[in-house]
């Protein structure tokens, strides 16, 4: 079955309300989307939205990739090695891993709606649901406590807060959640590469007793052996997640372990086929996996459930980076209930519908 079309486009994608993280505030998104039309009519979706300051390239930079690399070499292919095909540009654009991210995702899904089958199906699941964080952005103490009890009223129990701007502030924060309310959520914390040596071990030292599950990123990459200074009991909490990329840039975790959770984002490392490679490495040396994201169509979003399905060591998800979206590509692809995550189980590829879609 051949590949007829291929079409991209870039849009800024407003979100419903603005949040802040280590350093910025973040009001709106731009996002590119994908679309693979087989000679059948079938049309697989793709999107990203890359991190400059992350990976080094823009949603501008991924559609000129796409355009002059990918698409005249695409046209005319056969959707039925679509991994093969994944594998070739993987070759071809290494240093793209957004514009590599919206190629995969189309291509799973036109491939998944061909065969028939859901995208978590062509690598096996092993989960149907899983409770996702709701993020909750630096703000003082009064706002953290007015938002977490907005998303609790709508049936969220485990809080992403971001810090790392103040350990302080962080700490009061963190112990007015608790206060609040008790053993009903869980906490887990974000750190962005704002904490120094001293901030993050004041901040432990404090929060001793407040149950945080996890710490995503305490120090800037160049530091992550620094974390090696503290027992592997807390190491076990420290998530990988600027400083781990592509597939390649795992291995100086695997031994020392400075982290004991690798944070795998479609946009980071390229797509499904490299996260499902560095899902079996993780899985192999011990390591469990949270699958992030950033301000995301519900396209991409929609494809990191389906690989954090068919890990088996996945253990955390945080997914909400389409939840606050004023305007996206499509709908569908996923569900959310009582704050947890699913993908319907009776649609194909990643189970979007076509006349949902709504492009120009």
């Amino acid at each position: 079955m051949r590949i007829d079309q291929i079409k991209v486009i870039r849009k800024n994608l407003k979100l419903q309300k603005p949040y802040a993280i280590a350093g910025r505030v973040i009001d709106d998104v731009e996002n590119i989307c994908l679309t693979i039309q087989l000679e059948n009519g079938i049309i697989g979706y793709g999107a990203a939205n890359p991190a400059p300051e992350v990976v080094g390239e823009s949603p501008i930079e991924a559609e000129d990739v796409l355009n002059k690399w990918v698409l005249p070499r695409l046209k005319g292919r056969d959707i039925r090695g679509f991994l093969g095909l994944i594998r070739e540009f993987q070759q071809l654009i290494p240093n793209n891993p957004g514009a590599l991210a919206a190629l995969d995702i189309a291509l799973h899904d036109a491939y998944g709606q061909w065969a028939k089958i859901p995208v978590v199906d062509i690598y096996g699941k092993h989960f149907d649901e899983l409770p996702t964080s709701v993020t909750i952005g630096i703000m003082n103490v009064e706002n953290t406590l007015k938002e977490a009890i907005n998303f609790y009223n709508d049936k969220f129990t485990v809080f992403k807060i971001k810090t790392g701007d103040n350990p302080v502030s962080d700490v009061l924060r963190i112990k007015a959640l608790r206060e609040n309310f008790g053993d009903r959520v869980t906490l887990r914390v974000d750190a962005n590469q704002g904490y120094s040596s001293e901030d993050l071990s004041y901040f432990l030292n404090e929060t001793t007793h407040q149950n945080i599950e996890l710490i995503e990123q305490p120090f800037r990459i160049g530091l992550e052996s620094d974390l090696l200074v503290y027992p592997e009991t807390i190491r076990r909490t420290f998530c990988a997640d600027e400083s781990l990329k592509s597939t390649k840039s795992i291995f100086p975790w695997l031994i020392e372990k400075p982290f004991g959770i690798f944070n795998i984002k479609l946009m980071k490392c390229g797509g499904i086929l490299n996260a499902m490679d560095i899902g079996r490495i993780a899985e192999l040396a011990g390591i469990s996996l949270f699958w992030g994201c950033n301000d995301e169509s519900c396209i991409s979003i929609t494809a990191a459930l389906h690989a954090a399905f068919a890990n088996k060591n996945t253990k955390y998800i945080d997914l909400d980076g389409s939840f606050d979206l004023g305007e996206d590509f499509v709908n569908g692809g996923f569900y959310v209930k009582e704050g947890k995550m699913g993908i319907y189980k009776d649609r194909f590829g990643l189970g979007f519908i076509n006349d949902e879609f709504k492009l120009p």
